[in-house]
């Protein structure tokens, strides 16, 4: 990130996005131990998973069209969001911060766009079926 000064919440969001990075790359083993360690440190972060649907008629069902992760709820607060393919697996995601009174942001750092990738692989250790 540049130079200037990052709010709390921006601190915070740097700090998950630190964590979420040696996580996934603790799933890259041959040891199958060692993989499914890692597989449970993620699944133990974050605090709630949810995911909803489209618009639709009533009456009819729509499949799951976006999924929700939250790392840390108060002031400051993290997710991850992103959208939902056919099969009910992350497509998207995007990390978010807020702090007390402010809006959901998307974090954004100079190298993001290789970040996303460690956060799709990240909400892809996750369910999201029935």
């Amino acid at each position: 990130m540049n130079t200037a000064k990052r709010t709390r919440s921006e601190e915070q969001a740097a700090t998950q996005m630190d964590s979420i990075r040696e996580m996934v790359e603790a799933l890259d083993t041959k040891n199958e131990t060692e993989r499914e360690e890692a597989e449970q440190a993620i699944h133990e972060d974050a605090l709630e998973i949810s995911i909803r649907e489209d618009w639709h008629a009533p009456g009819e069902t729509s499949p799951d069209k976006e999924y929700l992760i939250l790392l840390c709820t108060g002031g400051p607060a993290v997710r991850i969001i992103g959208d939902l393919n056919e099969h009910n697996e992350p497509s998207t995601s995007r990390l978010e911060h807020r702090d007390w009174g402010t809006s959901w942001t998307e974090y954004r750092e100079a190298e993001m766009y290789s970040l996303r990738a460690v956060l799709l692989e990240y909400a892809r250790q996750f369910y999201f079926g029935e």
